[in-house]
């Protein structure tokens, strides 16, 4: 091996520390990397950025569009809803949790399936009484096995595929993988219903603190006919809010102030809640509710172009000691006042009689514009928008999951490319108006783009400069091993990689060395990528190896210790299934 080798090892190993044990974001680290192999010759222009034209990276960037348009219509929503019903055991629960999760996952971006359902999730463990934590990391989990079904479930198997596409010419189809999947979900969710309520740890959910945040109070209107009458307070979900609770509800100008889980909801009822400014999203994300202020429908602002703000009122707001009512805030900032926070408290009273104060708080409904428009205006002393405050538009739900099944069938019937599909599914979902333009270019993940672009330049080093064949080498210098034997060190490899640094990076880094040693022993080499797919994927062990570990870590009250104990049997698990049925799909 020359210096241009051992040079590329030693920027390996740099990488692989940074990662583990810096702050600096990966795509930083990644694009230093490529960079430095750049600079010092020993990678070429094309070669070092030929990752950001790989086919997979395009289709990954693609597939951020189609997931956004399933939930901007409350897709996944509309489908939780109907599918996780009211199990009667914690059991029950996991079971009735992981199916939809694992099969959601199969077919559109597992991070986007776990963060729509984590509030879902939460909200459905206070109704059943069982514990969050016994839940959401099964709901992590559920999602990486369920992404390892199909080629388009997780990055990794597209940036693999992408690999394979560009140096073999070999092209895997939608449901390939499935041979291996279905039973890793299987087994995976089998353990997971057994044994995660014994293992995981019995600590609820997390809840905000209402006495530590602005406190605001909303008013919402059940729609008749819609979804929510005839049922109870429970079963539509508005027991347990994370971030709000129920004070009283308005029927028909009779107030019903001591408001019980079972207490039916009847067309036209007004609940007021008391919560946190993302009470106010939550509410906006259930269907068969609406704004109880009146002024919202006279906005002129299409409903999925709208989101929550906030404002607080500089010594300038021109309608200072004037009343809501009198003070034209719609008509002059095209904006509606959805509650009024005071020195952290709501303000009691009817909202039109409370006169405005400087300091004031408001929560608004307005466009997407108002932050920019009005964020240096002399009127508010802070302008802040709300993530994720645009309500779902849920009659664009079945149209968004139409176009995604289209998606589907083009790609597994071989009509079309999976980048291609992804391509037109992308377009149809702008097209039918499941999603903005504006909303799609933000949708997409650019940093996560980055990192998985930038990590070709390394990968294609460790080619280039012999140093993957010179690691292959050393794996085979242990002694006279078999292919079978040479798998299941990649798939080790591959997963421990995956807990140091991210699953697309190690898939990346060991995709070389595992072509270099299927060469070695001279063995096809399409059992060892789809190794790689599987390994990489196949993070269980600590919460910093995959993106839906680290979301769960919070709200689930989890500590590192409880990845490890229910991660580390799991892993084996997975693992001991894969390495045997690998061989068997795609022979050696």
């Amino acid at each position: 091996m020359e210096w241009q080798g051992i040079v590329t090892l030693a920027t390996l190993f740099s990488v692989l520390s940074a990662l583990a044990l810096t702050r600096v974001s990966a795509d930083l680290i990644l694009m230093a990397a490529l960079a430095f192999l750049l600079i010092a010759g020993i990678l070429g222009p094309v070669e070092a950025l030929a990752g950001f034209g790989n086919p997979g990276v395009i289709t990954i960037a693609t597939l951020y569009v189609v997931a956004a348009g399933l939930k901007e219509t409350g897709a996944v929503q509309w489908i939780a809803r109907r599918l996780l019903g009211h199990p009667k055991t914690e059991k029950g629960a996991q079971l009735r949790m992981i199916a939809p999760t694992g099969i959601l996952s199969a077919f559109m971006n597992n991070t986007a399936v776990v963060a729509m359902f984590i509030p879902a999730i939460q909200d459905w463990a206070q109704r059943l009484g069982v514990p969050a934590s016994k839940l959401l990391l099964p709901l992590s989990y559920a999602a990486i096995l369920g992404g390892t079904c199909t080629l388009i479930g997780t990055s990794t198997n597209l940036v693999v595929d992408g690999m394979l596409q560009t140096r073999l010419g070999i092209n895997l189809g939608l449901f390939e993988l499935a041979w291996v999947g279905v039973p890793l979900l299987i087994v995976g969710g089998t353990f997971l219903v057994l044994f995660a309520s014994r293992i995981l740890p019995d600590r609820g959910g997390v809840t905000e603190e209402l006495d530590q945040v602005r406190e605001y109070g909303v008013e919402v209107e059940v729609m008749g006919p819609g979804p929510l009458v005839g049922k109870t307070i429970a079963q539509a979900g508005l027991r347990a809010l994370s971030y709000g609770y129920l004070t009283e509800i308005d029927r028909g100008g009779r107030l019903i102030t001591a408001v019980e889980p079972d207490r039916t909801l009847q067309a036209g009822d007004r609940l007021y809640f008391v919560g946190a400014p993302e009470c106010a999203s939550e509410l906006r994300r259930i269907q068969g509710l609406k704004p109880a202020n009146g002024s919202v429908h006279k906005l002129n602002v299409e409903n999925h172009q709208r989101c929550l703000v906030e404002v607080v009122l500089g010594p300038e707001f021109p309608a200072l000691n004037k009343t809501i009512r009198d003070s034209r805030f719609r008509t002059r900032f095209n904006a509606v006042i959805l509650s009024l926070s005071r020195e952290g408290k709501r303000v009691p009273g009817k909202l039109g009689d409370i006169t405005f104060r400087m300091g004031d708080t408001l929560l608004l409904e307005a466009s997407h514009q108002f932050v920019e428009q009005y964020r240096f205006r002399r009127d508010f002393l802070l302008v802040s928008a709300l993530n994720d405050s645009t309500p779902p538009d849920f009659r664009k739900a079945p149209r968004a999951m139409g176009i995604l099944a289209l998606m589907v069938l083009l790609s597994a019937s071989g009509l079309l490319q999976i980048m291609e599909a992804a391509f037109l599914a992308a377009g149809a979902m702008i097209v039918s108006g499941c999603l903005t333009a504006s909303r799609a270019r933000r949708s997409v993940d650019l940093p996560v783009l980055v990192v998985i672009a930038a990590s070709f330049a390394l990968g294609n080093a460790m080619t280039e400069t012999g140093a993957a064949t010179w690691v292959a080498d050393g794996l085979l210098g242990v002694g006279t091993i078999t292919p079978w034997v040479a798998l299941a060190l990649i798939y080790l490899l591959t997963a421990l990689f995956t807990e140091l640094i991210t699953n697309n990076a190690a898939a990346v880094l060991m995709f070389p060395i595992a072509l270099a040693l299927s060469e070695q022993l001279g063995v096809s080499f399409l059992p060892f990528a789809v190794t790689v797919m599987f390994a990489a994927s196949a993070s269980f062990i600590t919460p910093l190896g995959y993106q839906t570990n680290l979301m769960v870590y919070g709200p689930g009250r989890y500590q590192f210790f409880d990845y490890i104990r229910i991660g580390l049997p799991l892993s084996g698990l997975v693992a001991l299934t894969a390495i045997l049925l690998i061989p068997q799909v795609w022979s050696f």
